[in-house]
């Protein structure tokens, strides 16, 4: 069989990466073992989170699925840091484990050139150097000289319970060591990385009135489509706390713990750690927050958000019993720590393509990236990169998901899953959520991934801003009507004239408020928030721009292929760097870890006098 894309993987980057690549024309095959597995939540069901929302909205902005299927089967949402700058808040979705990838597969279903191909993936073949296709295991052929790689836990997959082990990608699911070994035969440099998963218990053996509840829910949402899906029932999550006689049993098993024997070689997520991990890290906390979380509308499973664990089956059951409101708990399924392959996210370009293997495409967790956002983004990135036949790249300064490509490709993951955060985007403020769309949903439409009704609807909210912008300079005066209305809406006095503006910076104020005490355009909530943080942050943001401004300059500045180690003016530990990450250009030199300005300026000074080259 012939198809223009063969995807490797079903998961969150596979299915982003399938579905935009057949979006933009190309017959697609989405290589899968178990087609009943297509966008499955192995790990928490959930999406979203700290830093993960903006990937999430960024990613629906430019086209992508995950936030219209999280839509559709949303049963909890919150916004996260509500406490601190709107630079840093988050939205989250706890989801339903069943209808998501219901949702998902339904998305995939409508897409015109994508096939479902249920098999293992045994072998990447190449002809002439570059990709031709792949072999199952059952001895088919798929050609086609674009692979994508989604592979996420399943490369050479060991699933360790305590000191058992068991081959798997995760619990169920079977492990492809073959394909690991072609990828080793081809030159592809492999790594281990190891992840873990959480008990998950009977919701009708949890005492919930010993445990708290958490805060209200609310009404939201992560796609900009111009319809929205059916809402949901809501669920409650729950809060629960471990304590110091919980911790003692922990430490008194560690040496049954593959973490802690050496049986795992593979390092974990710094900041998803196990529980044992928590406790031998953290020896003076005196407790540990978990989140006790429906898995479902459907189902009676609890998934125990915080207590990932390796430990034997027997000290989880006692481990968990001796937790506060889950001394009766029945664990329905013991958590566990899955072992797996990556490759060095360093051998790809901009569009994640493999520099050495010409049409080899790699995204997700094969790239040591943790979490289904990430993964979802790099599918994208991949997808529209693969489709185009040229890289899909966004700037630093553009979106999140630029951040995380340039990351992995230029820095790698220094020996640990990588995990994104707000602190990783030094042009955060300019990356909200709130303003994903008109960053990113003109570049979406260019592609031909944005529906009429979704860039309407845009439109609509750009026209409405712009009215609301226009109406910041309207004067207000102090007038008794106006003094009352101040008054009641809680926005102060007024001694003399001011615009809309002004009173919109105070702090209190919202576009809202002001509008109950002069007459202005009406805004949907989500324009509303966009303008009130332009007008209250104004300087802040442009001094953001003036920076980004600066990191594009450099940026601009393209650099020659050049023999970093012949290079002997710089340090030999910054040579290495530099050979192992090949930067395109001066901006991204001057972001590696380890490069000091003394370096930067080296090499500028060469760039300048024209002897900066291959040597």
């Amino acid at each position: 069989m012939r198809f223009d894309v063969v995807v490797v993987g079903a998961g969150h980057a596979g299915c982003e990466a399938a579905g935009a690549a057949a979006r933009l024309g190309r017959r697609v095959a989405m290589v899968t073992l178990d087609r009943r597995a297509v966008a499955r939540l192995s790990c928490n069901p959930a999406v979203g989170g700290l830093a993960k929302g903006h990937l999430v909205r960024e990613l629906d902005a430019l086209g992508g699925l995950m936030a219209r299927a999280t839509d559709a089967s949303t049963i909890q949402f919150r916004t996260l840091n509500t406490r601190k700058g709107l630079a840093v808040q988050a939205s989250r979705a706890q989801v339903d484990i069943h209808r998501y990838p219901a949702a998902m597969a339904g998305l995939l279903a409508a897409i015109e050139g994508l096939e479902i191909v249920e098999g293992e993936v045994a072998a990447l073949h190449l002809e002439g150097g570059r990709v031709a296709g792949v072999s199952l295991a059952d001895g088919t052929r798929l050609e086609a000289p674009v692979v994508v790689l989604t592979t996420g836990t399943f490369l050479a997959g060991v699933l360790h319970h305590g000191l058992e082990r068991s081959v798997g990608g995760r619990l169920g699911d079977g492990a492809s060591h073959a394909l690991s070994r072609s990828l080793a035969d081809v030159g592809l440099r492999l790594g281990r990385l190891k992840t873990g998963t959480v008990p998950r218990l009977a919701a009708d053996s949890v005492d919930w009135g010993r445990l708290e509840p958490q805060e209200d829910l609310e009404a939201g949402r992560f796609s900009h489509q111009a319809v929205r899906p059916a809402r949901l029932p809501r669920v409650t999550c729950y809060l629960a706390h471990t304590h110091d006689g919980v911790h003692d049993l922990i430490r008194a098993n560690l040496d049954r713990s593959p973490m802690f024997t050496g049986v795992i070689e593979g390092r974990g997520p710094r900041y998803c750690p196990s529980i044992e991990d928590k406790i031998h890290r953290f020896p003076d906390k005196d407790r540990h927050l978990l989140f006790l979380e429906p898995e479902g509308l459907d189902t009676e499973r609890i998934y125990v958000n915080g207590l990932s664990t390796s430990l034997p089956r027997d000290v989880q059951d006692a481990m968990v019993r001796a937790i506060p409101g889950l001394e009766h708990a029945r664990i329905v399924q013991h958590g566990y720590a899955v072992e797996y392959d990556y490759a060095d996210p360093r051998d790809l370009d901009a569009g994640l393509q493999h520099r050495e293997v010409p049409g080899l495409f790699l995204a997700g967790q094969v790239n040591g990236t943790s979490g289904y956002e990430e993964a979802a983004v790099q599918g994208f990135v991949a997808g529209v990169s693969a489709a185009l036949g040229e890289p899909f790249v966004l700037a630093r300064d553009e979106a999140y998901i630029g951040v995380l490509v340039d990351d992995l490709t230029q820095r790698g993951i220094g020996g640990e899953p990588y995990r994104m955060f707000t602190s990783r985007a030094e042009h955060r403020l300019l990356l909200r959520e709130d303003n994903a769309d008109r960053r990113l949903m003109a570049k979406g439409r260019a592609l031909g991934l944005v529906d009429d009704a979704t860039w309407a609807a845009f439109e609509a909210r750009q026209e409405a801003f712009a009215r609301g912008m226009e109406a910041l300079d309207q004067q207000v005066t102090p007038s008794t009507t106006v003094l009352e209305a101040l008054e009641r809406e809680g926005l102060g006095g007024l001694k003399k004239p001011a615009t809309v503006g002004d009173l919109l910076r105070r702090p209190e104020a919202t576009w809202s408020a002001v509008a109950a005490v002069v007459e202005l355009p009406a805004l949907d909530a989500e324009t509303a928030v966009q303008l009130e943080t332009e007008v209250k942050y104004a300087g802040y943001i442009e001094r953001a721009r003036r920076r980004a401004e600066g990191a594009r300059r450099l940026e601009g500045v393209s650099l020659p292929e050049v023999d970093w180690h012949a290079l002997t003016a710089l340090s030999f530990e910054v040579r290495e760097r530099l050979a192992a990450a090949r930067p395109r250009t001066l901006g991204q030199l001057e972001r590696l870890p380890g490069v000091t300005p003394a370096a930067v300026a080296v090499v500028l000074d060469r760039l300048r006098k024209g002897t900066l080259s291959a040597g």
